[in-house]
């Protein structure tokens, strides 16, 4: 992350100001909120279309497509950022007509109400995520409180968002109540030069591991302007006892916390830490998040609800991804008629059975299916991180797996394990690739879901 944080100061020659006033930097804090991941509307589907083996005509035609946006936060890198001449300003501005590559943008805290006539069609994937303690379903009161980013139909309360996303939510129907406070600045696309060119070295990679680092150049740099100092900790390693730098003085200080003792020429003192120097631009980080949410509701609300109506059903969000299912209506039809504007088609196979062109490779924003045109059969949702989902394969398909991993002199139980593994995704936070792969099946899933039987299982760790 370092690394990439200098090259991006070199390559983009851009000065970032450093937010000295600390009501500032509080505001601008409120704001920061990740990823939003949930499961929505249902825990199971299961598809039933014509491109399947076992289609019952009897019944209604169902589809499920894995969908996931490039690069999502390389695009809201791209777009026009902050970088200094931070003020307050006047609460009384018309944010609808602030259009989205204005020389000057802004944060505001505001108040927000959320008709009851929409509760219906955005119950799925409502707009503003906010921080909830989920036993109490409440905002949390105190700092050690545990909460959960949560897409809720209530009313927002001195809610902390940039003004592009305030836009958006505003055009789907909600009302702003109230504006308490207001910080303007200067903003440009200053970042786009240095994410375009990792992405155009993407295009050219060769290989997975160059393919990983210049995505990795792009996320790690969102990484540095995220960075919490107040995470840092402050440990001494102590290989002596007396003295001005030995342990028993560390363990005689006020700010002193812990200390873990490895043996006896060696041990750790962690001390609380007595100031923070808040020195990060959180406020780029910020306005990328607000950004990148823009690009999964656009895409939901505008086109596919435009699209498909009713027979569209969110089943899970992931941060850029969507877990859909599709009654009734073939959605490769619409990939194949809406692609040029929507989705990057570039690695469905060039003779693919729905006549889909192959176009918008690796361009930033654009929703591409994970699956490339395999049917998905199955979805199960346990919880946030917790899904899996399962392709249709054939015998031919296992077949010449196993025989090109043969070729390639894998051994027995890798193959074994792969073929195992062959359509499925797996997702189980916390639990160790190896494990999920070898140890959890997707059967675990269903049965963990319909009866509420716990799964057990180990892992090793080196902590």
């Amino acid at each position: 992350p370092g690394f990439t944080w200098d090259a991006m100061l070199k390559y983009t020659r851009q000065e970032l100001e450093l937010l000295t006033d600390q009501d500032m930097f509080l505001f601008v804090e409120r704001g920061i909120r990740g990823g939003l991941s949930q499961v929505c509307s249902k825990r199971r589907a299961h598809a039933n279309n014509t491109y399947m083996p076992k289609y019952d005509s009897t019944k209604p035609d169902v589809y499920l497509m894995y969908n996931d946006i490039n690069n999502q936060y390389g695009w809201s890198m791209s777009q026009y950022l902050p970088y200094g001449g931070f003020e307050w300003v006047d609460s009384n501005i018309d944010i609808a007509t602030i259009p989205d590559d204005a020389d000057e943008g802004y944060i505001l805290e505001v108040d927000l109400t959320y008709p009851k006539d929409l509760h219906q069609g955005h119950a799925a994937l409502p707009y503003c995520p906010t921080h909830i303690n989920p036993k109490t379903m409440k905002p949390p009161t105190e700092a050690a409180e545990i909460s959960k980013l949560m897409a809720t139909l209530n009313n927002k309360e001195k809610y902390v968002i940039h003004y592009r996303a305030l836009k958006q939510a505003l055009a789907h129907g909600l009302i702003l109540s109230k504006v308490h406070r207001v910080l303007k600045f200067k903003q440009s696309p200053w970042l786009k030069s240095y994410i375009d060119l990792n992405t155009e070295l993407r295009k050219k990679a060769k290989n997975e591991f160059e393919k990983n680092l210049f995505k990795l150049m792009n996320n790690a740099v969102f990484g540095k302007t995220m960075e919490n100092v107040r995470k840092r900790v402050n440990i001494k390693l102590l290989s002596q006892w007396k003295g001005r730098y030995g342990a028993e003085s560390y363990i005689a200080k006020p700010e002193f916390k812990s200390c873990a003792i490895f043996n006896e020429n060696l041990v750790a003192v962690e001390l609380n830490k007595l100031e923070v120097y808040l020195n990060k631009p959180i406020y780029v980080g910020q306005a990328i998040l607000d950004l990148a949410k823009t690009t999964i509701y656009s895409f939901h609300y505008d086109y596919m609800m435009d699209r498909f109506g009713d027979n569209c059903t969110v089943l899970y969000t992931d941060t850029d991804s969507l877990i859909y299912e599709i009654r009734e209506q073939d959605p490769y039809m619409a990939i194949k008629s809406d692609c040029f504007k929507y989705y990057d088609t570039s690695d469905y196979d060039p003779n693919n059975p729905y006549g889909i062109p192959l176009v918008n490779k690796k361009v930033l924003g654009m929703m591409k299916d994970e699956n490339n045109g395999q049917i998905m059969t199955d979805y199960v949702g346990l919880r946030s991180k917790l899904y899996t989902t399962k392709v249709l394969s054939t015998k031919d398909d296992l077949i010449k797996l196993q025989q090109k991993l043969e070729a390639e002199e894998y051994d027995e139980d890798e193959i074994a394990t792969i073929i195992k593994n062959y359509g499925l995704t797996k997702k189980a936070k916390g639990i160790k690739k190896s494990v999920v792969e070898t140890k959890i099946t997707f059967d675990d899933y269903v049965e963990c879901l319909e009866t509420f039987k716990r799964k057990t299982t180990s892992q090793n760790l080196i902590r």
